[in-house]
């Protein structure tokens, strides 16, 4: 059920085509702007313990900046080697130019 939501980030703060890295609720979440969207994942990368914030974000992949695994962040799924265990990503609604997560 996704009704926990929380009011996270102004959606002007998620820079378009780049991702930036917030804590909510002692979770380290990644948001990322990808063709007018917002997406959210943690922000860890379950191959190597590097923050996604620091990776590179092409289209809807991000790259991981320790050893290049690569995840989509509409779903955290892996994309590219090493990486092969899957990102936890969570529901994003925009309302009132905010960004709000559901993180149950």
């Amino acid at each position: 059920m996704t009704s926990n939501w929380i009011d996270v980030a102004v959606q002007e703060d998620v820079p378009q085509d780049d991702v930036i890295g917030l804590a909510v609720a002692g979770r380290d979440i990644a948001l990322y702007g990808v063709e007018g969207e917002v997406f959210a994942t943690d922000n860890i990368c379950t191959h190597g313990h590097a923050q996604l914030c620091d990776g590179f974000l092409e289209g809807h992949e991000i790259e991981c900046p320790l050893h290049q695994g690569r995840f989509d962040v509409r779903s955290g799924q892996p994309t590219h080697a090493p990486a092969t265990e899957a990102l936890r990503s969570y529901p994003v609604k925009i309302e009132g130019g905010r960004v709000w997560l559901a993180l149950d």
